[in-house]
């Protein structure tokens, strides 16, 4: 270095995770190592099948957090470039030419858009059909017509997916969405583009909804406002995200074909990877785009999760019932769903919570844990069955693998182990995904054309997970209530023959 030059410094990239309850924040050195870590709470305002946040608590959230974790970061240390993940299918009224909020976020189970699914099931039949999708009530698509109806979306403004309020801010100017958070609101994945025509018959002008960016393009630079409020660099580079499941995906290092992460936290999300997209004829299994177009991440979410603690045993001492959760106890037949309707592993608008028996705490709490992983083990057949290659590692993450009694029963459910990851949180995915964004450009200009910058970014930042076996003896007495929780499904109407079917054979290997 020469004189009176500056000194060179190390990389931090970070991670900004919009989740249902917080905003979370983190630093990982180029080795993947912690740096800083902070997080921000949030709230939520929920009418029936309504269920609305406002986004700029989002902002004053992700500033608290960004200036936590920019203070904590050691001398000679700077954030290179960041990505946000948000929850899939949550929109919000912007403004056309700012990207500023102007209305509140409608959320990811919102169903206000019910009314309009048949009309948008009908428009966009071919595509969606194309995609290997179809249409669901909680979905973006029909909750933009909703508020269209509603008069929310007048007409100076505009769509954007949660990250974007984010990223806009940063930037100082409206921003694209990446491709997997507009998935729901109808983003046609095979031309990185919106179907016009169809949104022309539905009566959404296309203008209103925001330029596409593949995950992990770089998409702007932090202005200098935004560094002077979030302690983030001028000029930081910012790189499109991904919706929160595909977050920790990325953060559990479930990037080879066959790999599947199971994230448990207020909702049950699966993702795996695939060369190729299957077609579930009941819709409830879709394929967001790998970042750099390296293939597919099939799979799903639940409407049930852990998220049913906190509705069923609310305020409850969950250290004092998991420390009598008795595993030698007949296992219970329930199905604890929050709220009405399901999305995966079957699509029924009519599914509602059963927890038979389940009279007393520790009773409930039995039930809910068992559900839970009845509804694993379901999401896996259904996968299995739609063509997918269910061979590879399990990885879990989220809040409830914290938990080691409910990773145990996974793990004895499924009836194999299952990997516990360091880094499970969201905002650790776009981390990684943030530093491959950064490094594509320099391997691509070194003749690296042929070599995924995620996988590459992942391979040096991502620890190896530890393994939770599973009990065969335990798998083999809880086979039986599984089919019988099989049975209670089929008998419902919830699921088609052919998945009970082929759930029921495969819980004879």
């Amino acid at each position: 270095m020469g004189r009176g030059a500056a000194p060179v410094s190390e990389p931090a990239w970070v991670g900004i995770d919009l989740g249902t309850q917080s905003v979370r924040a983190i630093a990982l050195d180029d080795h993947g190592r912690s740096l800083a870590m902070a997080s921000s709470p949030l709230h939520s305002s929920r009418h029936g099948d309504r269920h609305e946040q406002d986004p700029g608590e989002w902002w004053s959230a992700a500033v608290a957090v960004l200036r936590d974790v920019t203070s904590q970061l050691p001398p000679g240390v700077e954030v290179r470039a960041l990505a946000v993940s948000g929850t899939s299918g949550t929109v919000v009224p912007v403004d056309a030419a700012s990207g500023r909020a102007t209305g509140p976020a409608v959320m990811y189970d919102d169903r206000r858009g019910a009314a309009h699914l048949e009309r948008v099931a009908a428009a966009g039949s071919a595509v969606w059909t194309r995609l290997g999708y179809r249409m669901q009530a909680s979905w973006a698509l029909p909750k933009l017509l909703s508020l269209l109806d509603e008069g929310v979306l007048p007409s100076a403004s505009a769509v954007a997916h949660q990250p974007d309020v984010i990223t806009s801010r940063l930037a100082g100017r409206r921003m694209p969405s990446d491709l997997s958070s507009a998935l729901k609101s109808g983003a046609d994945l095979d031309t990185v583009s919106w179907p016009v025509a169809v949104f022309e018959e539905l009566g959404l002008a296309g203008e209103r909804m925001p330029q596409l960016a593949p995950s992990g393009a770089l998409i702007g630079e932090v202005s200098d406002a935004a560094s002077r409020e979030t302690g983030l660099p001028a000029g930081c580079a910012i790189v499109a995200g991904m919706t929160d499941g595909c977050a920790a995906q990325i953060a559990a290092g479930a990037l080879g074909p066959g790999a599947w992460n199971s994230v448990l936290g207020t909702t049950l999300v699966l993702k795996g990877v695939a060369h190729e997209r299957r077609v579930d004829p009941s819709g409830a299994v879709y394929s967001h785009r790998a970042p750099f177009g390296t293939g597919w991440y099939p799979g799903g979410a639940s409407s049930t999760g852990a998220g049913a603690i906190s509705a069923w045993l609310p305020g409850r001492d969950l250290d004092a019932l998991t420390r009598g959760f008795d595993a030698a106890a007949p296992p219970p037949v329930a199905y604890p769903l929050v709220g009405r309707g399901e999305r995966f592993p079957f699509v029924s608008s009519d599914a509602e919570a059963f927890l038979p028996g389940a009279g007393d705490d520790a009773s409930m709490f039995a039930a809910i844990l068992h559900g839970v992983a009845y509804v694993e083990r379901l999401a896996f057949d259904l996968l299995a069955a739609t063509g997918y290659d269910v061979s590879g590692p399990v990885l879990v993450t989220g809040g409830g693998a914290r938990n080691p009694v409910w990773t145990q029963l996974r793990a004895d459910v499924l009836g194999r182990p299952v990997h516990v990851p360091e880094h499970g949180e969201g905002a650790a995915g776009m981390a990684v995904l943030a530093a491959a964004g950064a490094g594509a450009g320099v391997g691509a200009a070194a003749g690296a054309a042929n070599v995924d910058p995620l996988a590459t970014a992942a391979a040096r930042m991502l620890p190896a997970p530890r393994i939770v076996p599973a009990d065969a003896e335990r798998h083999e007495r809880l086979m039986p209530t599984y089919v019988r929780f099989v049975d209670e499904l089929d008998e419902r109407g919830w699921i088609g023959a052919g998945l009970a079917a082929s759930a029921r054979e495969r819980s004879t290997r």
